[in-house]
């Protein structure tokens, strides 16, 4: 257990923290299996809805450093190139 108020507080930061990450890292793992299914699914509509939503959360979790960029920049990538496929 922490010895300090600042120790304690560091704590509840990073639950609070973490709980937000895992929310993200669910969500941009759903959107993920989304734009699949729609790939799968072959409708075009849906590739495009999903790819935007998809790349939306994308640089919304890259903006607060939760994914690296690099990783941000070829799952884009892969989204335009299914979308102009």
């Amino acid at each position: 257990m922490a010895n300090t108020k600042s120790a304690l507080k560091y704590i509840r930061k990073t639950t609070g923290r973490t709980l937000r990450n895992r929310q993200v890292t669910s969500r941009l793992k759903t959107l993920s299996k989304k734009l699949d299914l729609a790939v799968e699914a072959g409708e075009k509509d849906g590739i495009v809805i999903a790819s935007r939503a998809f790349i939306s959360a994308l640089d919304k979790a890259g903006k607060t450093g939760l994914v690296h960029s690099n990783k941000i920049a070829r799952h884009k990538a892969r989204c335009a190139a299914l979308v102009a496929a």
